[in-house]
């Protein structure tokens, strides 16, 4: 596998309300290497979401070990955790989470901005992002000007402008049409074959079939880690549509 970036060792995750207890993950062990793309599936309640709060440092678990970059992020304090997940985290969410009144540049410099990144680079390193994604020609018009498609695209940008060890997309083609999910998953194909290391929720399984590796959850449960045989080319599919 190479470099391990995600590693949990026997992760649970249980949630209490009064005498009541929930266990939403049960010994979860994974690891992802370096340059993977994984799909997390599974119906809704099967700790798919617990999961990948926890791996994206937005939340921790109650027993076992998470280590990001060999780092145990248990150990860190709120702050810390913070800076870690600004700094080697990229998050790609399903409403594109975008400011409504400010342009794509200015969405995508967001983060470098929260990483301290010299102001005098900021512009230039978020338009080679939005470059990236296709989407230069529409770095100065506000999110109300553009796509679902295209307000995707400059989420990923953002996910992507501070280089991160892991880009986690949830749902990501979930609040769009098919033939602008096979967009976005050939731009997702396409970071992954320059070394990203992506892992995504999805519940379409059509949509996992995009990736390498698929691993499904039941009841907090890992029950199934398999590679892709026959991964679709997101490309290929677009030429003959």
């Amino acid at each position: 596998m190479g470099e391990i970036v995600v590693r949990t060792r026997e992760v649970s995750k249980v949630y209490s309300t009064g005498e009541q207890h929930v266990d939403a993950l049960h010994k979860v062990s994974l690891e992802v290497g370096k340059g993977e793309f994984v799909a997390i599936m599974g119906a809704s309640g099967s700790g798919k979401s617990t999961f990948m709060n926890i791996i994206g440092c937005l939340d921790v678990p109650t027993y076992g070990e998470y280590l990001l970059e060999g780092e145990n992020v248990q150990g860190l304090s709120e702050n810390a955790q913070a800076e870690l997940r600004n700094k080697k985290i990229g998050f790609v969410f399903q409403g594109f989470n975008l400011l409504a009144r400010t342009t794509a540049v200015e969405n995508v410099e967001l983060p470098l901005i929260y990483a301290r990144f010299p102001a005098s680079r900021r512009r230039g390193k978020a338009l080679a992002a939005l470059s990236l994604v296709g989407l230069a020609d529409r770095a100065e018009h506000t999110s109300k000007q553009l796509s679902g498609g295209q307000q995707q695209r400059v989420a990923i940008a953002r996910a992507l402008v501070n280089d991160p060890a892991i880009i986690l997309a949830d749902e990501p083609t979930g609040n769009l049409d098919s033939l602008t999910s096979i967009d976005i998953m050939a731009i997702f194909q396409e970071l992954n074959s320059q070394g990203s290391t992506i892992i995504m929720v999805t519940h379409e399984p059509e949509i996992a079939a995009f990736t390498k590796r698929n691993i499904v959850f039941r009841d907090g449960c890992i029950i199934s880690d398999t590679p892709v045989v026959r991964q679709t080319d997101a490309r290929q599919l677009k030429s003959h549509m």
